[in-house]
């Protein structure tokens, strides 16, 4: 299997309650990066810290989670974060890094889209894959947008977390760091 195969199946495996809007919000932010989630005007950090206070309680995952092939973009988990005591400065320099900086790629979603249909009807992953082949073009006709995760997602495991890039991230630890 390739590395998107194997992400799709161990999220799948990891997150039961996971829908097809859901397994399309890990592709497309493997492939288009967190542009959308930037709000224009808002400061990231604020945000950021505002949402480690409130988020409660949530499943055990990993503190960073690579998403795209070579390591180029990590989901950050903010709970394991947030239990280590770590700073938000350098998370937040990151996502506003990476939010300006990745390269978005509608060719590579719907690469990674065709894949998801491949282990669908291979059995490999649950569902219907009529159904998600139509879900699938409406979203490729509409532009591949943004989407929330599924309402039963939400309910399920409060999905805390950051897309970075993983050289942001890294550079943004070292320059904290030495600031230190």
């Amino acid at each position: 299997m390739t590395f998107v195969e194997d992400l799709l199946c161990q999220h799948r495996e990891r997150y039961p309650a996971m829908e097809l809007a859901d397994l399309y919000k890990l592709l497309h932010q493997a492939a288009m990066g967190p542009a959308h989630a930037q709000a224009p005007g808002a400061s990231t950090l604020a945000r950021l810290q505002s949402e480690a206070e409130a988020m409660g309680s949530g499943p055990m995952e990993p503190a960073i989670d690579p998403i795209s092939p070579l390591d180029e973009l990590c989901r950050v988990h903010l709970r394991p974060r947030a239990r280590e005591g770590h700073a938000w400065a350098a998370l937040a320099s990151a996502a506003e890094h990476t939010a300006k900086s990745f390269e978005a790629s509608t060719a590579r979603l719907d690469d990674y889209c065709a894949r998801l249909l491949k282990l669908m009807d291979s059995g490999r992953l649950p569902g219907d894959g009529a159904d998600a082949r139509r879900w699938l073009a409406d979203v490729a006709t509409a532009g591949y947008p943004a989407v929330h995760h599924s309402e039963a997602f939400r309910v399920a495991y409060a999905p805390a977390y950051r897309v970075v890039s993983v050289s942001a991230l890294r550079a943004a630890c070292e320059s904290f760091l030495r600031s230190s």
